[in-house]
């Protein structure tokens, strides 16, 4: 563990390209995929907790995934006040980067310290490899370098940019030039060549050197470095999106690169996702409740119905409660033109995801059709939802676990406010336009099957009040 090392957890993406799994409510980096148990963002949380103090890990987000990134990361243990750095809005990892770091400086920072940046949805499997490579990048920080860790190729990629290098006498290489995305025939050459290195997104600097490059080639937001606390939105505000390579990495001449060969991927694919699963004897790869017979090479995900497959070869099979893909392996990067269209087409199935956690707990979505939607809460212990009342439908809430402290009246209602306790069992109905609040006064998960009636039962139908 380093003691003078700050990390920045960049967790604000959003994309489909796990679809249907993932949505632009659920982004990969709070998806649990190949196998694992943990979140991507609860992996890369875990993994740097190895190289540096929980107070001095930071999550930089925007603020839609906050109650997200907080539940997820309670489930290992941190939490915080300081924990979240939110970004008012998506503007790249340039900006990202500089409000995080003028962050750690308003929390004091030095400008001796080291930050350590990486992506919240990566796959690194070998921990200790990782690590000997984090030690590295300090050593070549301290020494004055912006780092950036090139992941050691192992086929000719397309999608990835690369990173030349050339070899010194110090533990590190130092850096030619960053290259955009080759054609198939010239990332061929560049993994022959031996010093090319796929551009993993991970970086490594001293706080001082960082800040001293924003100043040179991005000074748009320099200012945001002697910014009090409240004006560090602002000056975010004011910074055109850009990438931190095109900002800095590409024209400082300071850049370090530090070799990663520690299992990497960017889990950017359902194939990638099938490279990185445990397998059976037959190479299948499953999640949940999957009976295959016959067949070898697939990749099969699903979560609540039972899914059979007979005789399958090389294929892809997502189920979730509300969307199916298939597509032979091989074939999942054409994922991309199926959700443009779905886009075009409005399918609310790109955007809403069936899970979505809130501050106050998790709800699914069981079923909805015209008129009706039925839903799974689970609230937290000690949590409510807001007071709040809808325009458009009622709501019948049935208690499954715990106990629910329940407020309902009607509006222009001025008696003092009145709740009472709902057990297991037993149910509460809440007429359109009746005010209600939900709470959890116990020391369990409150469960709750939420049945809404009515002419329009979007999430948006929600007048909060307190």
């Amino acid at each position: 563990m380093i003691d003078t090392l700050h990390v920045l957890i960049l967790a604000g993406g959003s994309g489909t390209r796990l679809w249907p799994l993932s949505r632009e409510e659920m982004p990969k980096q709070f998806l649990s995929v190949c196998g694992d148990s943990l979140t991507l963002l609860q992996r890369t949380a875990s993994r740097m907790m190895t190289i540096a103090a929980p107070e001095r890990l930071r999550v930089v987000a925007s603020s839609r995934w906050k109650p997200l990134i907080n539940h997820q990361l309670a489930g290992i243990g941190l939490n915080g006040p300081s924990l979240i750095i939110e970004e008012p809005e998506g503007k790249n990892t340039a900006p990202a980067i500089a409000l995080g770091v003028a962050r750690l400086v308003s929390d004091g920072a030095t400008g001796d310290d080291l930050v350590l940046v990486c992506p919240s949805d990566h796959i690194i499997r070998d921990g200790a490899a990782f690590e000997r490579s984090v030690e590295a990048a300090a050593e070549a920080a301290f020494a004055g370098n912006l780092v950036t860790f090139g992941i050691k190729p192992v086929s000719p990629e397309t999608g990835f940019g690369y990173i030349k290098t050339f070899k010194t006498a110090r533990p590190w290489l130092d850096v030619d030039m960053f290259v955009e995305k080759p054609d198939e025939s010239t990332a061929r050459s560049y993994l022959e060549s031996g010093d090319y290195y796929w551009n993993g997104g991970i970086f490594c600097f001293r706080v001082s050197d960082i800040i001293s490059a924003f100043v040179d080639y991005f000074p748009e937001i320099a200012p945001i470095f002697n910014a009090g606390p409240d004006d560090l939105s602002r000056w975010f505000m004011a910074s055109p999106p850009q990438s931190i390579d095109y900002a800095i990495m590409e024209k400082a001449r300071n850049i370090a690169c530090v070799p990663l060969d520690a299992g990497w991927s960017d889990v950017g694919s359902w194939d990638a996702v099938y490279d990185n699963s445990p397998r059976d004897e037959n190479e299948n790869a499953t999640v949940g409740n999957v009976r295959l017979q016959g067949g070898r090479d697939n990749l099969v995900v699903g979560y609540d119905r039972l899914i059979c497959g007979v005789d399958l070869d090389s294929m892809i099979v997502i189920d979730t409660p509300d969307a199916l893909f298939i597509s032979p392996r091989g074939s999942s990067q054409k994922l991309k033109d199926v959700v443009r269209d779905l886009s075009e087409a409005h399918c609310e199935e790109v955007s809403e995801a069936p899970v979505i956690a809130r501050h106050w707990g998790v709800y699914k979505v069981l079923s909805k059709g015209p008129r009706r939607k039925i839903k799974h809460l689970e609230v937290s212990s000690g949590k409510s939802l807001s007071l709040q009342y809808h325009m458009h439908r009622s709501e019948h809430w049935v208690v499954v676990r715990g106990a629910a402290r329940v407020t309902v009246r009607a509006i222009g209602d001025d008696s003092a406010e009145k709740s009472h306790l709902v057990h297991e069992g037993e149910s509460v109905f809440i007429p359109k336009g009746y005010i209600h609040r939900l709470e959890n006064p116990g020391k369990i998960p409150l469960e709750i099957i939420e049945v809404q009636i009515g002419e329009y039962v979007g999430e948006d139908d929600i007048v909060r009040i307190g």
